[in-house]
C-alpha cells in the first residue's frame, strides 16, 4: 500500500506534473493551496494507478481530494485505492473539494452517499477577457476607478517578480501592514502571515509573480498558478492609499499574465462578507462547485441492529456477554484460526482481556463497520459469521468459522449462505466476496456450495456472490 507523505517544498515540481495540466478548475487542485494552508489542511500525498492522490484534515478527519490523473492515469483505479486505504484505517471514505465535472462518476460509483456543497467553499471563476478588459455597462464601476488611478498615476506599471526582488517586496508589506487595519481577525492575519512565506517563492517556475510599481516602489503584487486553461490567483494584495489601485491591478495582471487562460479563479471567501462583495462586483462567470462525498455502506443506511435469522438447523443473531467464553476460546484457538486470515489478538494493539474481542465486535458494529453474527445450535454458541469490509460500493465480505467439536457437520455452510442471502436481499449489498486459502479444502467447499469463484493468486482462492 502506498505511503501518504507530508507535502513540502520539496515535492514541488512532483505535484507541478499532475497540477500543471489539471482542468477541475478549483484552487485545490493547485501546489500554491497545498504549500500556503498547509499548517491548516496537513496535506500528504501518494502517487497510485498513475494519479496523484492528496489526504487532508478537515475537523479531525482524513478528506481527500479527486484524483488527479497523468497521462496513463486510471481515476477509478485511485478511488479504489483511497476506498481501500481508508478501509484498512477503520474509515470511511470521503472524497472533497469534487469538481462539478466528476460528481457524476461519484454519484453513479456509490449507491448510499451523503453529497453537501457549501456555498462559502465555492470559489469564485471568471472570464479571464472580463477581467482583463472590463467591457460593458456592469464594469462601469471598475472602469471608473481605474480611470480615476491612471490620472493621478499614469505612470504605474506592472512586471514580473522575481527571487531579487525580495528586499521590494519586504518593503511592500511593510507598507502593508502599516494601512492594515488593525481590527482584522485571527484569519486574517494568518492568511497574512502565509502570503509573506509564499512570496518568498516569487521567481519559481512553479508560480507566476507580478508586481504594480509606481516608480520604484511596490504598491500591489500577486502570485498566481496556471493549472490547466485556469489561471489561479492564490494572494493578491495592494495599497489602500492609492485609491482604485485593485481594479486597476486585476486588469493589468490578467492582461500581463492572463494569456492562454480561459478562467480566472479568485478563490473562495471564506465566508467573509467584505470578500463577497469585493469578488462578485468584479461579475464571476460562476461560482465553482466543490462538493464534498461522504459513502456510506449497507449498515448505516439500514441497520439499527443485528437480526436474527433461522436455518433449517441454527439460529443466527448477535453476540451477547453470555457468549463471551466460547467466543473467547474460539477466537483463541490457534489450530483452528490458522486459515482465519486475521490475527485477532494482534489487531487488538493491547492486552487481551475477557471482553477483549466481545467489544471490539460491538464497536464494529456500532460504528457500522460489521455485523458479527453468533451461529447456534439450540441455543448454544457453535461459532460466528462475520459480514465486513463494506467498500461503499455495493459489496460487502464474509467469513464464518465453527468452533473444532462441531466441525464436519455442514454448520458452517449452512451459516454462510444464511447470512450472504441475508447481505444480498435484507441488507440490499449487490455483491458478497469471500475468499480462502488454496491449502484450506474444507473451505473451499463451503464457499463453492453459495458462491461461484472468481480469481485467485498466489495464496488464496477468490468468491462471489452477486444479488
Amino acid at each position: 500500500m502506498e505511503q501518504f507523505k507530508p507535502v513540502t517544498k520539496q515535492d514541488a515540481a512532483k505535484l507541478r506534473k499532475y497540477y500543471k495540466d489539471c482542468n477541475y478548475g478549483l484552487c485545490e487542485y493547485s501546489l500554491g493551496t497545498k504549500l500556503m494552508w498547509r499548517p491548516v489542511l496537513h496535506p500528504a500525498w501518494t502517487e497510485t494507478a498513475g494519479c496523484l492522490v492528496v489526504r487532508n484534515e478537515h475537523d479531525g478527519s482524513w478528506v481527500f481530494d479527486y484524483p488527479i490523473p497523468g497521462p496513463e492515469g486510471d481515476e477509478d483505479a485511485a478511488l479504489s485505492f483511497i476506498e481501500k486505504y481508508c478501509l484498512e484505517q477503520g474509515r470511511l471514505p470521503v472524497i472533497s473539494v469534487v469538481p462539478e465535472c466528476k460528481a457524476t462518476r461519484l454519484m453513479a460509483r456509490y449507491p448510499y452517499v451523503r453529497v453537501s456543497d457549501i456555498r462559502t467553499w465555492r470559489d469564485y471563476v471568471y472570464y479571464r477577457e472580463d477581467l482583463q478588459y472590463f467591457t460593458g455597462r456592469r464594469y462601469s464601476g471598475q472602469r471608473n476607478h481605474i480611470n480615476k488611478f491612471r490620472a493621478q498615476w499614469p505612470d504605474a506599471s506592472i512586471r514580473p517578480l522575481t527571487a531579487e526582488d525580495a528586499p521590494i517586496i519586504e518593503q511592500f508589506w511593510r507598507d502593508y501592514e502599516a494601512e492594515f487595519p488593525k481590527s482584522s481577525n485571527a484569519k486574517a492575519q494568518e492568511e497574512l502571515k502565509q502570503a509573506k512565506k509564499m512570496l518568498k517563492l516569487a521567481g519559481k517556475s512553479w508560480f507566476v509573480a507580478g508586481g504594480m510599481f509606481d516608480g520604484e516602489k511596490l504598491i500591489a503584487l500577486s502570485l498566481s498558478e496556471r493549472c490547466g486553461d485556469t489561471l489561479i490567483i492564490h494572494i493578491e494584495k495592494a495599497l489602500y492609499s492609492y485609491t482604485g489601485i485593485y481594479p486597476t491591478f486585476v486588469q493589468a495582471f490578467a492582461g500581463a499574465f492572463g494569456s492562454n487562460c480561459q478562467w480566472i479563479n479568485r478563490e473562495d471567501d471564506a465566508a467573509d462578507r467584505g470578500l463577497r462583495t469585493s469578488k462578485l462586483q468584479y461579475g464571476p462567470a460562476k461560482l465553482a462547485s466543490k462538493y464534498c462525498f461522504e459513502p456510506m455502506n449497507e449498515l448505516m443506511r439500514h441497520i439499527t441492529a443485528i437480526p436474527e435469522l433461522k436455518t433449517e438447523r441454527l439460529t443466527l443473531s448477535a453476540l451477547t456477554e453470555a457468549d463471551i467464553p466460547a467466543y473467547n476460546a474460539l477466537v483463541l484457538d490457534k489450530e483452528r484460526n490458522r486459515w482465519w486470515g486475521y490475527d485477532d489478538v494482534g489487531g487488538l494493539g493491547g492486552p487481551v482481556e475477557e471482553r477483549s474481542f466481545f467489544d471490539v465486535a460491538q464497536r464494529d458494529f456500532a460504528n457500522r463497520f460489521a455485523a458479527n453474527f453468533a451461529v447456534r445450535l439450540d441455543g448454544k454458541f457453535i461459532g460466528e459469521a462475520v459480514l465486513y469490509n463494506f467498500d461503499c460500493r455495493g459489496g460487502a465480505e464474509l467469513g464464518c468459522r465453527i468452533a473444532p467439536a462441531y466441525a464436519g457437520n455442514g454448520y458452517g455452510t449452512e451459516a454462510f449462505a444464511a447470512v450472504a442471502e441475508w447481505g444480498l436481499y435484507k441488507l440490499h449489498l449487490g455483491r458478497v466476496f469471500a475468499k480462502c486459502f488454496k491449502e484450506n479444502t474444507a473451505s473451499i467447499k463451503m464457499l463453492s456450495a453459495s458462491m461461484r469463484r472468481n480469481g485467485e493468486d498466489e495464496t488464496f482462492y477468490y468468491f462471489e456472490k452477486l444479488v
